[in-house]
């Protein structure tokens, strides 16, 4: 009791934005789809920068140390070998790999005999590498800076590193995202996002590039976070799902589009630039202010009242509604935000912090955060086993691509029509399955078996995440949206951020972390079911609203059975109606202190011609009359 009477103590005056205002400036008209459609733009930019990093940290299929004449006898004559016999005679064989990766045979200085009798002696590689081809690029982030061999655990660190400001970037700015509001936030982010996708091509080191590539993950993040935020607040409930994945289809296209930027730019410093190019045409948001307005639903959850009736008249006037401040037909919506917000209400704005005076918000930001992280985290035990079928870079990237495509398209077919918590709970489902078959029976399952297997989980963990992400945006309250939401895939990144921490360690804890994600795939399904339901529901604006969420029941009652109370008593009509009410009194206040009035009330100035008194005399003689 203590915990609902503060969260209802917090929340301020509100009013009911998807049926009392939204219908009023058009709905989901014209303009407002034209603002969503520009808002799938930086979705396009930032899974550009986002999937660069794969190409960025590719190690090359062959590599092995360049010869060292210096470590070779002075009577070695190299032209008197082919190239394949003098890289056998200076670079030791491996068996089952080639040629080895970090070592070099030394000689003996004074030896003329250069058969296998001889005694040589393996050193590390003394001049540097020589490197097959990048998948798509001749150089990269490995090639450019020779991290291969001992200094191979800088290649996981810069993911880790990149993760960590995606980590940073996502609770920081989904916060500012809640304060400053969604369009500052955006145009903050994507000014320095841009800034510093132009330094990381100037990179003179690899601490350097660590160092860049991290903060302009944290300004990434706000980028993806704000925008996210901001089409589906302004989404009617029944379009909400499609903006969202068409905005997925949007990081599809881009990583379809990427291996051929890769083929065209060659080198890693010009995919950077051509990668940076779109949020430097994303910039044009900041002069252009009707493709990405400030979220009138967030101006009205913080009670900022001038600024939402100047949005308010912007959508409406773009939307082809009158909205004027006239007692017909406008009147009636400015002066009902007139009547519940008061003329003294002053603006507020919340953090995450008031998740702890809360129960319901907080617990379904946990559950949704433990999927996401779940579905992001254990996709690497499938892509391990792609890698395990086939060594080909693009059979694995394009199969990943596809089933992140057939993932958006099954969330489509299928999410309106059973619910959000019913095909998140079937996703899970198959993740978890599909994991655990895996990682029981793959010794004993042919190649094609496990490849199915591997295709089939990595698909509905795709689905697990995206839905995650959409569902947590949909259930947390407008106040605390980009917070939350910024917790959820937080927690995300932390799951993309464990497959590095794997490498780090040379696999050597895989079987571990694939036991744990699938455990923790198992345990998902209990806690999906604690979770409300949102399909074609408002968004929830205050902390009360977010509070009130509950959970549905799993199985719908049957049609047969009589539900009615043992005393059924039937509420008392009342005449009485606060609405109609407010309004009559606003347009009362509003006509009385116009100058001008449409027509002028008489007061009489004279007596009337019979007093009260005989007035009555005269009806009861009257009334005598009529009865005799």
């Amino acid at each position: 009791m203590a915990r609902e009477t503060t969260v209802t103590v917090n929340t301020l005056p509100s009013m009911d934005f998807e049926t009392r205002i939204f219908p009023h400036i058009g709905g989901y008209g014209r303009y407002n789809r034209l603002v969503v459609l520009f808002s799938w733009f930086p979705n396009f930019a930032v899974m550009l920068n986002l999937f660069c990093d794969v190409f960025f940290t590719h190690i090359p299929e062959s590599y092995h140390c360049k010869p060292d004449p210096q470590l070779l006898p002075s009577t070695f004559l190299p032209s008197n070998f082919s190239r394949q016999g003098y890289l056998n005679l200076t670079i030791p064989w491996v068996n089952g790999s080639g040629l080895s990766h970090c070592e070099l045979f030394k000689y003996p200085s004074n030896t003329s005999d250069f058969s296998e009798k001889v005694h040589r002696e393996r050193v590390s590689c003394t001049v540097g590498w020589e490197y097959a081809h990048v998948a798509g690029l001749q150089s990269n982030f490995v090639t450019e800076w020779n991290l291969v061999c001992s200094d191979f655990w800088k290649i996981p660190l810069q993911h880790i590193c990149f993760m960590t400001g995606w980590i940073l970037g996502y609770i920081l700015l989904g916060t500012l995202c809640d304060w400053l509001g969604r369009r500052r936030c955006f145009l903050l982010s994507i000014s320095l996002s841009s800034l510093l996708g132009v330094v990381v091509c100037l990179s003179s080191s690899a601490v350097v590039f660590l160092l860049l590539r991290l903060s302009q993950g944290v300004m990434l993040a706000g980028v993806f976070v704000s925008s996210y935020i901001a089409r589906l607040e302004l989404c009617d409930p029944p379009n909400r799902l499609m903006v969202a994945m068409i905005s997925s289809f949007f990081s599809v296209i881009a990583e379809l589009l990427l291996p051929g930027i890769a083929v065209l730019c060659r080198d890693w410093p010009v995919l950077q630039a051509v990668a940076t190019l779109p949020q430097l045409l994303l910039l044009s948001y900041w002069c252009c202010v009707s493709v990405f307005p400030e979220s009138p639903r967030w101006l009205m959850a913080t009670a900022q009242i001038p600024q939402l009736k100047r949005s308010l008249q912007e959508f409406s006037t773009r939307n082809g509604v009158c909205l004027r401040d006239e007692i017909y037909p406008g009147e009636t919506l400015l002066s009902e935000i007139d009547t519940a917000f008061g003329e003294d209400c002053q603006p507020r704005y919340f953090s995450i912090l008031e998740l702890r005076q809360t129960r319901v918000i907080w617990k379904n930001c946990l559950i949704l955060s433990f999927t996401l992280f779940i579905g992001t985290g254990i996709q690497y035990c499938f892509t391990r086993n792609l890698h395990s079928y086939s060594s080909n870079f693009y059979f694995s990237y394009f199969l990943r691509v596809m089933t992140g495509a057939l993932a958006c398209v099954f969330i489509c077919l299928s999410v309106n029509h059973f619910g959000r918590r019913g095909m998140l709970l079937l996703s899970a489902i198959i993740t978890g399955l599909s994991s655990l078959l895996l990682l029981a029976l793959t010794q004993y399952l042919r190649g094609g078996l496990v490849l199915v297997l591997s295709v089939v989980g990595l698909l509905f963990s795709q689905a697990l995440a995206m839905l995650s992400v959409l569902f947590a945006c949909e259930v947390m309250p407008t106040v605390v949206r980009g917070g939350c939401l910024g917790l959820v895939l937080a927690a995300g990144c932390v799951g993309m951020a464990a497959s590095s921490l794997m490498e780090l360690q040379n696999n050597g804890g895989y079987f571990l972390h694939h036991v744990i994600f699938a455990s923790f795939a198992v345990l998902s399904v209990l806690s999906i079911m604690l979770l409300p339901e949102s399909k074609r529901k408002p968004l929830p604006d205050s902390l009360k609203e977010g509070e009130n969420q509950r959970r549905p029941p799993l199985l719908l009652p049957r049609p047969d059975r009589d539900d009615l109370p043992l005393l059924s008593t039937r509420p008392r009509l009342s005449e009485y109606n606060p609405d109609n009410y407010s309004r009559l009194v606003s347009a009362t206040r509003k006509m009385l202190t116009k100058e001008s009035l449409p027509y002028r009330i008489a007061v009489p100035m004279q007596a009337p011609l019979l007093s009260d008194s005989e007035t009555q005399s005269q009806e009861d003689g009257t009334l005598k009359e009529v009865m005799s």
